[in-house]
C-alpha cells in the first residue's frame, strides 16, 4: 500500500521517523508529510487561507534513504487532504499518524492533532491509525513503531474508513503485557488545565490526572502496561428526526406572528 505518514509534533520529531521506518519495513510505499513545527491540540482542523500557497520544505534523513519527507506550514489534517488529492504523488491508501509524544486517551482525543490526522483520512475515504506513547520523552519509541507496522498491515484487510486510536506504554516490547480493546475514558491520562495570573493572559498546559477505576478504559489499561486499541468513527448524520420536527413546530407557531410584524395589514 501507499501510506502517508504524518504527525502533530513536527517534521523533525524522532517518533515520526520511527513510524516511517516501521511502515517502510513492513513493505509499504511511504511518503511523509508533516507540519514544520509543533501543531499539538489542533484536532482535525486544516487552518489554511483560501487561495494562498502553503509553504513546503523537503527534507532528507540518512536512516531512511528514498523516503520523501515534506514539511508543510499546516496541520496534520491539511497534510492528509493535500496528499489525498495527489499533491505529493499518487494518493495514499491509508494514513499512519504519530508516534506522538504523550498519550491520547479518553474523550480528549477530539482535540488531538495526531488523532485528527487519522480522522481526516476517514472523512476523505481512507483508513488511518493514530499512534501515541505514554511519555513526553519516550525511551522505547521502537515498541510503538513495531506495533504501528503490524496495525498498518491489519488495515489492508479492514473496511475502508477504519480508524484505530492506539496508545503504547513506554516499555520494551518484552515488558508490554499485551494488546487490549479499550473504551474511551471520561478523563484521559492527562487533562488540560489553565489559570490566569494578574496582568497576563491565561496559561494552558497538560497535567497528569487521576486515573479512572474502570479497568476497561484506555487510560487505565495503558497505565497497567497494555497497548490499547480503540476504533473511532468519523462524522455521520444520525437518522433522528426529533430535533428537526420540534424546531419546525416551534417556528411554525411563530411564523404567523412574524409575518404580521414584518408585513402589517394595510
Amino acid at each position: 500500500m501507499r501510506v502517508l505518514v504524518t504527525n502533530d509534533d513536527g517534521i523533525d520529531a524522532p517518533g515520526l521517523r520511527a513510524l516511517a521506518g516501521a511502515v517502510t519495513g513492513a513493505g509499504h510505499d511511504v511518503v511523509v508529510v508533516a507540519p514544520l513545527d509543533d501543531r499539538s491540540g489542533c484536532g482535525a482542523g486544516m487552518a489554511y487561507t483560501p487561495g494562498e500557497p502553503v509553504a513546503t520544505v523537503e527534507k532528507e534523513f540518512p536512516e531512511l534513504p528514498g523516503v520523501p519527507f515534506v514539511g508543510i506550514d499546516g496541520t496534520p489534517a491539511l497534510a492528509v487532504m493535500l496528499a489525498r488529492i495527489g499533491t505529493f504523488g499518487p494518493p495514499p491508501w491509508c494514513v499512519a499518524s504519530g508516534v506522538n509524544r504523550g498519550s491520547n486517551t479518553g474523550r480528549a482525543i477530539l482535540h488531538s492533532g495526531t488523532v485528527g490526522g487519522a480522522l481526516a483520512a476517514a472523512s476523505l475515504g481512507m483508513s488511518g491509525i493514530a499512534v501515541s506513547m505514554d511519555s513526553d520523552e519516550p525511551v522505547h519509541v521502537g515498541t510503538a513503531a513495531e506495533v504501528a507496522g503490524y496495525a498498518t498491515n491489519w488495515l489492508a484487510g479492514a473496511r475502508k474508513r477504519t480508524v484505530l486510536n492506539i496508545n503504547v506504554p513506554d516499555l520494551s516490547l518484552a515488558e508490554v503485557r499485551g494488546v487490549r480493546w479499550a473504551r474511551l475514558a471520561a478523563v484521559g491520562r492527562r487533562v488540560l488545565r489553565a489559570d490566569r495570573r494578574e496582568g497576563t493572559g491565561p496559561r494552558v498546559w497538560l497535567d497528569a490526572s487521576g486515573l479512572p477505576e474502570d479497568p476497561t478504559t484506555d487510560a487505565q489499561l495503558l497505565a497497567d502496561g497494555y497497548v490499547t486499541v480503540t476504533p473511532v468513527g468519523t462524522l455521520h448524520g444520525l437518522p433522528d428526526n426529533g430535533s428537526a420536527q420540534a424546531l419546525d413546530e416551534a417556528l411554525m407557531c411563530t411564523a404567523p406572528q412574524r409575518r404580521t410584524e414584518e408585513q402589517p395589514d394595510r
